[in-house]
């Protein structure tokens, strides 16, 4: 058990980016300006730079990356026949909620971070006949 969470430690550290941090030393979070207000608010995705990151940005996509990945885990520990059934679809459960969650979550980081991503763009598809009937 001490050597899972040696590597689980290592992963984490790996995939947030902490080497990252260490030599370019980033904000922790950074700030805009909110353009109808003006008051400033705080912002944890740096949108549109995928070179680039804030410390929490990078924390918080690794702990969803070893969050999919305790769940696979936990989804392996659900098919030991030596245990319990309410034992193994409480494993079951709580894996599958994990990697869902691990999916989603990382999904929409990537969402906010390349704004467009995985989209269709519907403008390429538009034909000038569906213009002048006023489809669009």
């Amino acid at each position: 058990m001490t050597v899972f969470s040696l590597v689980l430690l290592t992963y984490f550290m790996v995939v947030s980016g902490f080497v990252y941090d260490v030599i370019v030393e980033p904000p922790g979070i950074g700030s805009t300006q909110d353009p109808a207000t003006g008051a400033v608010r705080p912002v944890v995705f740096l949108p549109g730079r995928v070179n680039g990151q804030y410390i929490i940005e990078g924390l918080s996509s690794g702990f969803m990356f070893v969050l999919g990945g305790i769940g696979i885990v936990l989804l392996d520990l659900a098919l030991d026949k030596n245990r319990a059934r309410s034992v193994k679809v409480s494993y079951a459960i709580a894996g599958i909620s994990s990697v869902v969650i691990a999916y989603v979550m990382t999904t929409l980081f990537i969402r906010i971070k390349i704004p467009g991503y995985l989209r269709e763009k519907r403008e390429a598809f538009v034909r000038d006949d569906d213009l002048q009937l006023g489809y669009f």
